[in-house]
């Protein structure tokens, strides 16, 4: 396992990174503040790895069961029609997954979400509007039996 010390110039140790919803020792799961994009959420692992190897098998397995509970929320909450997950670290190299609802008709599907938006006249029907608390609770119920984060 390699692990660092918290990085100055690392946004993911230095700040929640949004929105916070749960917090643990190990992880926290916070809303992304992307509008086109609502219920998308990020596991954000606590202390700086940048690389899935770089977890225990333990922690990868935990850091796992915490990104497919939060699939299992959104979809019910949110009911897109696909989930994309996703672990890239090319511009923030410190372990965390994102958890992004996707609609056909979302400004770049079915392009990745940073892709150029499509200029074919769609418009995104209304999407629900779910509370931060609500959220939080959905999250609680499915994590009951990991606790503690």
């Amino acid at each position: 396992m390699t692990a660092v010390a918290p990085l100055p110039d690392c946004p993911l140790c230095t700040s929640t990174g949004g929105p916070l919803l749960l917090e643990g020792q190990t992880l926290r799961i916070i809303r992304a503040e992307e509008p086109d994009y609502p219920g998308f959420l990020r596991v954000i692992w606590n202390r700086h790895c940048g690389e899935m190897s770089d977890l225990t098998d333990a922690e990868r397995q935990r850091l796992m069961t915490v990104v497919w509970a939060c699939e299992r929320v959104v979809r019910r909450l949110y009911a897109p029609d696909k989930i994309n997950l996703a672990s890239l670290g090319n511009m923030v190299p410190h372990v965390h997954w994102h958890i992004i609802p996707r609609w056909r008709d979302d400004p770049t599907f079915p392009g990745a979400i940073w892709a150029a938006p499509r200029t074919d006249g769609v418009h995104p029907a209304s999407r629900p509007v779910v509370a931060d608390s609500t959220l939080r609770d959905a999250l609680l119920a499915e994590l009951r039996d990991l606790a503690p984060l």
